[in-house]
């Protein structure tokens, strides 16, 4: 998905393989970068099992630089 798809995205809920193209990497290396290193991932997400979840409107808000409030 594109920036703009994930922004115009009725899902609540991304994957890495969602956010890939954006990020410029393959899904997997998403995934292992989030196990290994989480302190490093400036995005919100979680993994249920292998499966890793990301709130879209919190990986929107960490593209734009918005920091929580």
């Amino acid at each position: 998905m594109t920036m703009n798809e994930i922004r115009n995205s009725e899902k609540d809920i991304l994957t890495a393989y969602d956010i890939s193209e954006v990020m410029g990497s393959k899904p997997q290396t998403i995934r292992l970068s989030a196990k290994q290193h989480p302190e490093l991932i400036g995005y919100p997400f979680a993994f249920h099992g292998n499966r890793m979840k990301i709130p879209r409107i919190g990986f929107i808000n960490w593209f734009d630089g918005k920091t929580k409030e």
